[in-house]
C-alpha cells in the first residue's frame, strides 16, 4: 500500500472512484481469503503433517511422543472414586507404552494399581486392551479414612480389557502441545478436563486463540490501509515499510504475552485471546479514521 501511495497509483484509483469505504471493503475481502487459508492450514494441514512427521520419526528414528520425564497424566471420575492414569509415551501407530493406573476411593485411599507394558485404545468398545498387565487390588476392612490395614491381592494378565472413556484424541492432546491440535479435538479435551475437575486454563486460552487468530488476518490487512493515504517523498518509503513490519511483529509478541499472562493471572480465556486483536483493530480503525476522514 505504501508503494502504491509513493507511485501515485492509489491516488489515481481514488480519483477514479475508489472511496475509503470501498477500499476498506476490498481489503476485508482480501483478508477473508487469508482467514480461510489460516483455518485450513491450522486445523487440517498442520495437524495432519504433524502426525505424518511422528510416523516418519517412529519408522526411521524409533522416536515416540512423550511429554516431560513422567509422560502424560489424565484423571477420570468413576462411580466409586477417581482414577489417575499415566502413559509414558504414545507411539506413532497409536500404541501406548508404560501404562500406570491408580484408583482411589472417596476417602482418598488407593484401592487399585495397574501396570502394563503397552496397550491399544479401542474406540468402538470404549476400553483399552492392555498387554502384560500386573494388577494389585487393596481392600480395606472398614470404610473409615484412618483405617490403614488393607488386604492386598495381586494378579497378572497377558491381555486385559480395561473400560474407560479416555480416547486416543485425549491422549494425543495430553502429549502434544495445544497449539498443534485441531480446534475440535482441543474443545473435546477441555470438556474432559472440566468434567474431571482438572484445570483447563491453558487449553482454554489456546482454544480461544485458535478461534480468534484467523480474524487477526483482517486486523493486519486493515492496518495496512492507512499507509496508502500517507504522502511519501522519494526514498522515504523504507521507514514506513519497516514500521509496518514492526507493527506485525508487535502484534505477534503481544498475542504471546497475553497468553502467558492470562495463564499466570487466571484471566478470562476468551478475553485473553481476544484482547490483542481488539487492541490492534481499534488502532487500525483509528489510524484509518484519522488519515482518511479527518484529513
Amino acid at each position: 500500500m505504501a508503494r502504491f501511495a509513493q507511485s501515485s497509483e492509489f491516488t489515481i484509483m481514488r480519483t477514479s472512484g475508489l472511496g475509503p469505504w470501498m477500499a476498506l471493503r476490498t481489503m476485508l475481502v482480501l483478508g477473508a481469503g487469508f482467514v480461510v487459508l489460516t483455518v485450513a492450514v491450522g486445523d487440517y494441514i498442520a495437524p495432519a503433517a504433524e502426525r505424518w512427521a511422528l510416523v516418519a520419526k517412529a519408522k526411521y528414528l524409533g522416536q515416540t511422543s512423550t511429554t516431560g520425564s513422567t509422560g502424560a497424566w489424565l484423571k477420570e471420575k468413576t462411580k466409586d472414586g477417581t482414577l489417575a492414569v499415566n502413559v509414558r509415551a504414545v507411539r506413532a501407530d497409536g500404541a501406548l507404552t508404560g501404562i500406570r493406573i491408580f484408583e482411589f476411593d472417596r476417602q482418598g485411599r488407593m484401592t487399585l494399581q495397574l501396570h502394563a507394558d503397552q496397550g491399544q485404545v479401542q474406540e468402538e468398545a470404549d476400553n483399552w486392551l492392555l498387554e502384560n498387565a500386573r494388577l494389585t487390588q487393596l481392600s480395606y476392612a472398614s470404610s473409615t479414612a484412618n483405617d490403614s490395614a488393607a488386604a492386598v491381592t495381586k494378579d497378572s494378565h497377558a491381555q486385559l480389557n480395561w473400560p474407560t472413556s479416555i480416547t486416543s484424541e485425549m491422549l494425543i492432546a495430553a502429549v502434544h502441545k495445544p497449539d498443534r491440535m485441531p480446534t475440535l479435538e482441543l474443545f473435546q479435551f477441555i470438556q474432559h478436563l472440566k468434567t474431571n475437575d482438572q484445570s483447563a486454563q491453558k487449553y482454554e486460552i489456546e482454544f480461544w486463540r485458535k478461534v480468534f487468530y484467523p480474524l487477526s488476518c483482517l486486523v493486519m490487512v486493515v492496518l495496512a490501509l492507512p499507509f496508502a493515504y500517507l504522502h511519501f517523498r522519494s526514498g522515504g518509503i523504507a521507514g514506513y515499510v519497516f514500521g509496518g513490519v514492526m507493527a506485525g511483529i508487535s502484534f505477534f509478541l503481544l498475542n504471546n504475552v497475553f497468553g502467558y499472562a492470562g495463564n499466570l493471572q487466571n484471566w478470562s480465556p476468551m478475553l485473553t485471546a481476544a484482547a490483542p486483536g481488539l487492541i490492534y483493530s481499534l488502532l487500525s480503525l483509528g489510524a484509518f479514521a484519522w488519515l482518511v476522514i479527518r484529513r
